[in-house]
């Protein structure tokens, strides 16, 4: 196995997703296997058990389902939510305003708290909000992936805590779980949704999720039956626990392969030679070292400067074009120089920036010196456009 190496490839250096760990591509291999097969239960068992410690919540219930992270998404509106409940979300970028939809399609009034681009609400904006009307949750992007922005999801709950305390603290942590420092009990959250081609480092696939006692209770307390079939928690806490308890259940497939691959990685981000919080504070580094490199190139961050100190992610940077320059200039150079970044995705600056990830196996396997790579090409590209303008 310790052999294996993947195809050569370009680097994919986006917010997601990311570059795969050999070991976990491997995993991802393994040969088909019955998911209630007595070889695959502690497979996903271990999952469960390994997916409570990297967001810090032992006492809470994991969930890993056949999807997209958006997926998580609806189980958040269809399980904790009914319908004509008021929901405040607090939108900093494209996933606010998609989560809003997804909340009013199965019938909750969604309210936006909305940051200017490359902001983010205020803790005094937040309470105010809060205090208008009696909100059922709170929805918080803890990293926008389309900014880049930081939301303090900690501050926010102590808000939450302090102003409207029966009201549910959801956060989509998509592009944060893996490369965010995150202790979601210690914090008060409720329910966080993520997925695997993120800071997990994971091909794409699988929704994960964490629910809370508080949130057990909610969803066990509805008065109308989930808005729901594949989603249902009715279906799917049962499956949880039994895989969890080492034994065989069926609701509905798991992708058994993928589940063998995030277990790869998840053994290695709980038990390897980095800890969680040495993982954490590589990608602190990481992101700083990013950030300092594109200011020396005479470039600014999409986050704006009052954000910029605690207000950005560890995981990804959001980079406007130099002035006089745009996409075309920019992302077929890298992608020569076998780099891949992203494309701007906010709808009203989408054509002003480009999107760099820097999260996972490129930030914690030094021996691989993905950061390096790219900003020296970054910086190779921009002489060369700087020499033609």
């Amino acid at each position: 196995m310790s052999s294996f190496k993947q195809a050569d490839h370009k680097l994919l250096m986006i917010p997601g997703p990311i570059e795969v760990a050999d070991d976990v591509l491997l995993a991802n291999a393994h040969p088909s296997m019955a998911h209630i097969s007595p070889d695959f239960l502690p497979i996903f068992g271990e999952s469960l058990e390994m997916i409570r410690q990297v967001v810090d919540a032992p006492n809470s219930q994991p969930f890993i389902i056949a999807g997209s992270g958006t997926l998580g998404w609806d189980m958040a509106a269809a399980n904790l939510i009914q319908p004509g409940e008021d929901v405040l979300v607090l939108t900093t970028g494209y996933f606010g305003d998609s989560l809003t939809e997804c909340l009013e399609t199965y019938g909750a009034k969604p309210t936006q708290l909305t940051a200017p681009v490359g902001g983010r609400s205020t803790r005094e904006e937040i309470a105010n909000a809060l205090k208008e009307k009696k909100y059922k949750a709170i929805t918080i992007t803890h990293v926008d992936t389309s900014t880049g922005i930081l939301n303090d999801v900690e501050s926010i709950a102590k808000v939450v805590q302090e102003v409207s305390p029966d009201t549910l603290i959801i956060v989509d942590g998509v592009c944060s779980v893996g490369s965010e420092e995150i202790h979601m009990e210690a914090w008060g959250v409720d329910y966080i949704l993520f997925a695997s081609q993120k800071g997990l480092g994971c091909p794409p696939g699988l929704c994960l999720a964490v629910a809370s006692q508080r949130a057990i209770e909610t969803f066990e307390k509805r008065s109308v039956p989930p808005g729901t079939y594949f989603g249902s928690w009715k279906k799917w806490i049962p499956v949880m626990k039994s895989y969890e308890a080492r034994k065989p259940s069926y609701f509905a497939t798991p992708s058994v392969n993928l589940v063998y691959a995030l277990h790869c990685s998840l053994k290695t981000m709980t038990q390897g030679s980095v800890s969680l919080s040495q993982r954490f504070q590589l990608h602190r580094e990481a992101s700083q070292k990013v950030k300092k490199t594109i200011a020396e190139l005479g470039l600014e961050q999409l986050a704006l400067p009052d954000s910029r100190e605690g207000g950005v992610a560890n995981g990804m940077t959001a980079v406007r074009y130099p002035t006089g320059f745009g996409a075309a200039d920019i992302l077929p150079k890298m992608a020569q120089r076998g780099v891949v970044f992203g494309a701007g995705l906010h709808k009203d600056c989408k054509d002003q920036y480009f999107r760099i990830g820097h999260m996972g196996v490129s930030v914690c396997d030094s021996s691989r010196n993905d950061i390096d790579v790219i900003l020296n090409h970054l910086r190779d590209v921009l002489s060369e456009l700087g020499d033609q303008s």
